[in-house]
């Protein structure tokens, strides 16, 4: 297995934890990063498309009652 792959494996690795709602110390603890902001830094924008859905699945639940 090629550098470049391992790499992708461990970036699809975090990516599903993010979707699965992993708190970002876990993620980062898991990831054996030094400190939060260097997994924050990387994965920020996956915790936005979070909240997105977060955000649309309230908005449906307001809709609804």
């Amino acid at each position: 297995m090629s550098i470049r792959r391992l790499h992708d494996l461990r970036h699809s690795h975090a990516s599903l934890l993010v979707k699965l709602g992993v708190q970002p110390k876990e993620i980062s603890q898991r990831l054996g990063h030094s400190n939060i902001g260097i997994t924050m830094n990387l994965y920020s924008h996956l915790y936005e498309e979070t909240d997105r859905e977060v955000d649309n699945l309230f908005n449906e639940l307001i809709k609804v009652n």
